[in-house]
């Protein structure tokens, strides 16, 4: 089973310079959690399931922690889901900044990053 978040967006400090810290840019996260449910889903209980509401709150409370790299912060995300979601198989995470500070137009940078339980 995949419970996911797309395209939730964000206003967040994250950057290697101290502009990008000051000024902040919309970043968007993806978030893909495929697990093996605990018990049985015709239940309809929650607490057999990756819980997206939680998904989105581990992303907002890392979100506002300002770091220099996307790559430090998708990693930060995806730990706090493997030590909150014992019963995870895997993760599928991109962190996108949007129109980063280039010499051209670009719409984002992205960091993406795969966990494969065992």
């Amino acid at each position: 089973m995949i419970v996911a978040l797309h395209g939730a967006e964000f206003f967040a400090y994250h950057g290697f310079y101290p502009e990008e810290q000051k000024l902040g840019c919309c970043f968007i996260v993806d978030i893909e959690v495929e697990f093996t449910p605990t018990g049985d889903m015709n239940g309809d209980e929650i607490s057999n399931t990756v819980n997206y509401e939680q998904l989105h709150n581990i992303a907002c409370e890392e979100m506002k922690l300002t770091k220099k790299l996307i790559e430090t912060v998708a990693e930060a995300i995806m730990n706090r889901i493997k030590d909150q979601y014992n019963l995870v198989d895997s993760i599928k995470l991109t962190v996108m900044k949007k129109n980063p500070p280039l010499s051209t137009k670009v719409a984002y940078s992205a960091v993406s990053l795969h966990y494969q339980k065992g």
